[in-house]
């Protein structure tokens, strides 16, 4: 039997609202910078909650007008991403049909689909974009992507809300072991900053209402915290066969070695411990890890008062006496909360706190729930030694996803 094959992380890219590339989003990340302001569109007061996280690097300041008409913002956000992943992994040589793309959203062209709407009822069907289907399919992303790489190994699209990029991440990472692929271009994007996606999510009760400070609003396991804010952007990963990067030289920055997931079938919105404990549980044997090797969880984190307790809670359940001692941390206090883009830019940030030794906080960490009684790198980056991180990600309709990554 042949042995299995090793899937290595060699490039990132990323366009999130605390930075336009993967290295500034970084450096904001540890010095506790959050990307929430208060939104300058006409809609903004005509619904409850009027800020979010918007992307710090418009897409027309690195991309050409003539591209972009083309192109749903979500597709805009993969596109710079994978760019920046694709030049920092040496822009590997490899053959087409053993390149792939898995890139996730969890709304796709919202935005386009509402807009475009608009342009119906008040000019008519002649002045509808021809571009519309392609920009509002939520399969756009992915489809730009392998169009310009020409990946011809497959182009998907898993499509499971909040837990869409981790999902992503985990079929490209499956894909290279079964052999289908050596290369995957890999994440997840949203662009979701709308009056109707806003307004829902604000009937929901699921957004921060703490319109009189934005940048303090997302706060994870706070005893305060009121909801979510919503982000934008995306994360893009190079996922490579560990013998193919090694034979080109490339730098690797970790190792992806395990994947879980797990359904709910309990509600469509309100959270179950028992099925983010399993994806957890899940990944760690899939990784063939001990828990007592998880040394970094960043975790789903959202801000919101039930979400957050529970996710304490199924991590105690999977992790047991470990869990005390497990440094985690919620990035969705500086980012907001990016839905099917949280995997991809969150994914980026385990790889990257494994490659510099470093764990990101959880800022805004004030005054600390009792319930969520476990260390969430509270408010200041911390220097660390650690092997093993997983990474999790859960959405509505009760999916749940968890990564393993190992230092390399």
């Amino acid at each position: 039997m042949s042995a299995q094959r090793r899937v290595v992380v060699t490039g990132l890219g990323a366009t999130t609202p605390i930075g336009g590339d993967a290295s500034s989003t970084w450096a904001a990340l540890l010095a506790g910078k959050s990307g929430a302001r208060t939104l300058t569109e006409d809609w903004a007061n005509t619904i409850p909650v009027n800020f979010a996280a918007r992307v710090a690097v418009e897409p027309s300041e690195v991309m050409e007008r003539v591209e972009l008409r083309k192109l749903d913002r979500s597709e805009a956000f993969a596109l710079i991403a994978s760019r920046e992943a694709w030049k920092d992994a040496g822009s590997p040589e490899v053959d087409n049909e053993r390149l792939g793309v898995v890139i996730a959203s969890g709304i796709g062209g919202v935005t386009t689909l509402l807009e475009q709407y608009d342009i119906l009822k008040e000019k008519g069907a002649r002045s509808v974009s021809p571009y519309t289907v392609p920009m509002l399919m939520p399969n756009g992303p992915a489809a730009h992507v392998g169009l310009e790489f020409k990946a011809r190994a497959g182009v998907h699209t898993p499509v499971s809300a909040c837990a869409s990029g981790a999902e992503a991440i985990g079929y490209a990472f499956e894909m290279i072991r079964n052999n289908r692929a050596d290369v995957i271009i890999s994440g997840g994007v949203e662009a979701a900053i709308h009056a109707l996606p806003m307004a829902g999510f604000a009937a929901m009760k699921a957004l921060s209402t703490r319109s009189d400070a934005p940048e303090r609003a997302s706060r994870p396991y706070d005893l305060d915290r009121d909801g979510f804010v919503l982000g934008e952007g995306g994360g893009v990963l190079i996922l490579e066969e560990y013998e193919h990067a090694k034979a080109r030289g490339a730098k690797i920055y970790a190792e992806i070695c395990g994947y879980g997931m797990s359904a709910d079938a309990g509600h469509m919105t309100a959270p179950s411990m028992d099925g983010p404990r399993r994806a957890m549980v899940s990944a760690m044997r899939n990784a063939g890890i001990n828990v007592d090797q998880v040394g970094y969880l960043n975790a789903h984190g959202t801000s919101t008062p039930l979400g957050d307790l529970n996710e304490t809670n199924a991590i105690k359940a999977a992790l047991g006496d470990h869990a005390k001692k497990t440094l985690i941390s919620s990035t969705k206090s500086m980012t907001g909360h990016l839905l099917g883009g949280a995997g991809g830019i969150e994914s980026i940030f385990t790889v990257l706190a494994l490659h510099h030794q470093k764990v990101p906080p959880t800022i805004n960490l004030d005054n600390q729930d009792p319930e969520c009684d476990l260390d969430y790198c509270a408010n200041t980056a911390r220097d660390v030694n650690i092997e093993y991180a997983l990474k999790n990600n859960f959405g509505f309709g009760g999916t749940n996803g968890s990564l393993v990554f190992r230092r390399i």
